[in-house]
């Protein structure tokens, strides 16, 4: 049986970013290969997070989306970059620039299911209200969390936006008025699209939580094992492949429910470019 005892320097490394302040630290070993690197394949398996966003950034400008849903882009792409610089340096400072916006996509993703008058603009008192409504939460909800650093609050909070959403979604889909105007061939392809990013997403929090699980018995693969390829034993690395490919196929779903309700549903359809569903206009543009 292997002796983990040579593993504990590697957990007690510290990098030039000195201790850490976080109040996450994950199953990959700190510092193992690089003092400007806490953990190598947490870190970089968050850049498949920001080339997917970015993806569909590119794609969203290019097919003259409104500007909400590329701004959406950018937001996921930003929890990439949050997540890459926590990752990198395990300080609390950077555990907030990837866990606020993991909230604040969130939060915005209820904004665009909920603003559900016609028209794209920002002139609506509805939808000035509710931009209200999102800035108030989002800046309540980033205060609390900086005083009270307990992630079990920020995981709780994020549950029940991504629920909210999803709850949301189905009253559109089956409920509300504009169901009507929307064909059903057009509410089983939105629902595919957000079932099967939640499902993905699922996924990923099994293989995350699958890690912290059987972190001692992992580590010993790992070494037994050797890197590079014991960088596939990496469950939250794992994680952060299948929660980014997740947040864009719900991302997409949520988008084509807010086209169709707030435009013709008639002017939207999603095709598949690279293994990934963008949504394409048909007719006129959205205005």
């Amino acid at each position: 049986m292997l002796n983990l005892t040579s593993v504990a320097p590697w957990l007690q490394k510290q990098g030039v970013y000195g201790p850490v302040t976080a109040t996450l630290d994950w199953c990959e070993l700190n510092h193992q290969f690089s003092p400007y690197i806490a953990e190598m394949a947490n870190t970089f398996s968050n850049l498949f997070t920001v080339g997917i966003a970015l993806c569909g950034w590119k794609e969203a400008r290019l097919e003259g989306l409104p500007e909400r849903f590329v701004v959406g882009y950018a937001g996921i792409a930003l929890v990439g970059i949050g997540s890459f610089l926590f990752h990198a340096t395990l300080k609390f400072g950077a555990q907030l620039a990837d866990e606020l916006p993991m909230i604040y996509v969130g939060s915005m993703s209820l904004w665009l299911l909920f603003d559900d008058e016609p028209g794209f603009g920002l002139r609506s008192s509805r939808t000035k209200l509710l931009i209200i409504c999102l800035a108030l939460f989002d800046v309540l909800f980033t205060w609390s969390y900086m005083a009270y650093r307990n992630p079990v609050y920020h995981q709780v909070v994020f549950a029940s936006l991504v629920l909210s959403t999803a709850f949301r979604i189905a009253y559109i889909l089956q409920k509300s008025e504009a169901s009507r105007r929307i064909p059903d061939k057009k509410k089983s392809a939105i629902g595919k699209l957000f079932t099967t990013g939640a499902a993905i997403f699922a996924l990923g929090f099994f293989i995350w939580n699958m890690d912290n699980l059987f972190c001692h018995i992992l580590t010993r693969w790992k070494i037994a094992v050797g890197w590079p390829l014991a960088f596939l034993l990496e469950g939250h690395s794992w994680w952060h492949v299948l929660t980014g490919s997740g947040t864009y196929f719900m991302y997409i779903g949520i988008q084509c429910t807010a086209l169709c309700v707030k435009d013709d549903p008639q002017n939207y359809t999603v095709k598949f470019l690279y293994g990934l569903p963008h949504v394409r206009k048909l007719h006129a543009k959205a205005e």
